[in-house]
């Protein structure tokens, strides 16, 4: 049985648990809405940078450990989006254009402004 990818939404919701909070004590602690929280633990609004730097400092952990889960949670979602994956299969990989030699031959590039800028200091 494949192991179920860690989210916000389960580790937030397994740390209140561990340290018997409510969404309200919680929200009290880290200084923001109930609301806010509450709707973490459901799962109706994600984990912003504010939050991450609140939550990793009240239990200890970095605010990069809840950013990563929140990627892999909205990775993970965008996969499953079919219509994304439709649009990103008519999506193809950039091309870097090859050099034209006949186009480039025997033509001056025109000077970058700090080559530009070395010749008047030199010629001063």
């Amino acid at each position: 049985m494949p192991k179920m990818a860690q989210t916000p939404v389960s580790v937030l919701n397994d740390l209140m648990e561990e340290y018997q909070l409510t969404s309200s004590s919680l929200a009290k602690e880290i200084h923001i809405s109930v609301s806010a929280v509450r709707l973490i633990t459901v799962g109706k609004s994600k984990i912003s940078v504010a939050t991450a730097l609140r939550l990793a400092k009240f239990f200890g952990q970095t605010p990069d450990y809840w950013l990563d889960l929140q990627r892999e949670a909205d990775l993970n979602e965008a996969k499953k989006d079919g219509e994304l994956q439709s649009v990103l299969k008519g999506i193809s990989k950039a091309k870097k254009p090859k050099p034209d030699t006949k186009a480039t031959a025997g033509k001056k590039r025109p000077l970058s402004r700090s080559k530009k800028a070395a010749l008047k200091t030199d010629s001063v």
